[in-house]
């Protein structure tokens, strides 16, 4: 806890991959900053966010992908859907599901330098899920939606707040300090007004996505 904000850090000492022991560590995290505070700061270690859903489960077998997207995106949903203020501190390299955390948050800082953001999965012979292309849809830019997806472009941090990742880049000293200081300014918001407010915004598109999951 910084204040009133709840700090969630990801560091597993590799690529902060999304696996089930994540989620089910991450999930009652949430949980407890509804109850105990009034924002949440996602924050990575320096040099990487997260590469994604992962890998060794991934290419387990198609049942073990099947069940491991299937949770990560109930974890991107409630995210998505959480009725307080998300911030991320975007610390590094963010890809894939990496990156589909940025699109569920509601602010997004990332810190300068030579890091890839993006949803590569295309230019690594996979299809984008469904959730993962309505995300895009909805936080993207316009202009960079088909790059960002159909071409499967990962961007610098610079370009990826021009593409919609990120809203803001600072100098990597700063990054901590700044999202902190972004989520403090939200967690002052109107609480009841600002979850329902949110819900309204999303709820259809959270609907369309658990019908279509399968």
């Amino acid at each position: 806890m910084s204040g009133r904000v709840a700090v969630l850090r990801l560091d597993d000492g590799k690529a902060n991959a999304i696996s089930h022991e994540f989620i089910a560590e991450f999930l009652p995290a949430l949980d407890r900053a509804s109850k105990e505070a009034d924002a949440v700061l996602i924050a990575g270690r320096a040099g990487r966010f997260s590469a994604g859903f992962d890998l060794a489960t991934m290419t387990a077998s198609a049942e073990a992908a099947r069940a491991l997207v299937s949770a990560g995106c109930e974890l991107l949903l409630r995210l998505y859907l959480h009725p307080q203020p998300v911030v991320v501190a975007c610390t590094g390299h963010a890809l894939a599901a990496g990156a589909l955390v940025l699109l569920a948050a509601d602010r997004r800082i990332g810190a300068a330098g030579d890091f890839k953001i993006g949803l590569n999965e295309v230019a690594i012979g996979l299809r984008l899920p469904i959730f993962a292309m309505e995300l895009a849809r909805e936080r993207l830019s316009k202009r960079h939606f088909v790059t960002a997806t159909v071409l499967g472009r990962v961007f610098a941090p610079s370009e990826a707040a021009d593409v919609g990742f990120l809203d803001a880049v600072v100098a990597p000293e700063r990054l901590l300090e700044t999202a902190l200081a972004e989520a403090q300014a939200l967690a002052a918001l109107p609480a009841m007004a600002l979850a329902q407010t949110k819900l309204l915004a999303r709820e259809v598109l959270a609907a369309h996505v658990r019908a279509t999951l399968a």
